[in-house]
């Protein structure tokens, strides 16, 4: 069951994520998004939900919290009005900063023990699996 062993292990990360997130009074998924986030011209509104595989219910929900704590600003684009752009305060950016040391930190932890052809073929595994769930008929010949 190749799903159990994804879900298992994100659930573990995202836990470990969480806990150091909290300490700086963030969650996984505001850190997230704010590395996502270009931090010189910040990133068009419309453009982070699809970036990060966030629906927009969602992410209208992280960003509200995220603006009221204070980390991010919503600017009108200056040469397209129509466009909102999700710019970072300086807050943010020191926010962003932590959340990616954490990244760096477990991933080189993650990666410091395992041998670099199992990696690669990890990485294989885990691009294939993309491209697959990527398709929007995945269950289409189960029911037929």
């Amino acid at each position: 069951m190749l799903d159990f062993h994804i879900r298992t292990v994100w659930q573990k990360i995202a836990r470990i994520y969480n806990a150091e997130a909290i300490k700086h009074d963030q969650t996984m998924s505001s850190g997230f998004v704010l590395l996502n986030i270009d931090k010189k011209n910040g990133t068009p509104s419309t453009k982070l939900g699809p970036q990060m595989g966030m629906e927009a219910n969602s992410l209208t929900r992280i960003l509200k919290s995220m603006e009221a704590k204070g980390l991010i600003k919503r600017i009108q684009d200056k040469e397209d009005k129509r466009m909102v752009r999700v710019c970072l305060t300086p807050l943010g950016k020191k926010s962003r900063k932590i959340a990616k040391e954490n990244v760096l930190h477990l991933n080189g932890i993650l990666q410091s023990g395992i041998p670099e052809e199992k990696l690669n073929a990890f990485f294989d595994v885990m691009t294939y699996v993309n491209e697959i769930l990527e398709k929007k008929d995945i269950f289409e010949s189960k029911n037929n």
